[in-house]
């Protein structure tokens, strides 16, 4: 018997400005026990969102159009479980959450660039892997 390791692993939602940085923390994700998939900007993070809810979304603070902010609060607003998570290349990061605060939200924010082991560690502090060995289903 087969069975679909993906479907029974947290989804995360990465959303960068930058295709080749979402992608990469993507593929991390994915090599890390996460199903991992990207949006390069807010409006279709949330449309992908809504679509399929993600557990965790890691989302750069400074998007086009809709703000990685913007995107956090509308996310919270819709699915209120989700776990977000701010990227930012700009000091300092700490303040970043603050008009979200204004709105009664908490995110927490990272520098980038930031090394795989410590996303990795961020996203596993709030999501467990769920790796199935599809052989002892057999």
């Amino acid at each position: 018997m087969s069975v679909d390791t993906g479907a029974l692993r947290s989804l995360v939602l990465v959303v960068d400005g930058e295709a080749a940085v979402a992608n990469t923390l993507v593929e991390i994700l994915d090599r890390s026990g996460y199903t991992a998939i990207a949006a390069y900007d807010g409006e279709g993070a949330l449309e992908n969102a809504l679509l399929m809810p993600p557990e965790l979304v890691i989302t750069e603070a400074e998007l086009p159009g809709m703000s990685g902010i913007e995107l956090a609060i509308a996310l919270k607003s819709e699915i209120p479980d989700c776990k977000i998570l701010l990227l930012s290349g700009q000091e300092p990061t700490s303040d970043l959450p603050a008009p979200a605060g204004g709105k009664g939200h908490e995110f927490e924010s990272l520098r980038k660039p930031i090394h795989p082991d410590d996303l990795v560690a961020h996203v596993s502090a709030r999501l467990k892997p769920q790796i199935v060995d599809p052989k002892a289903s057999d």
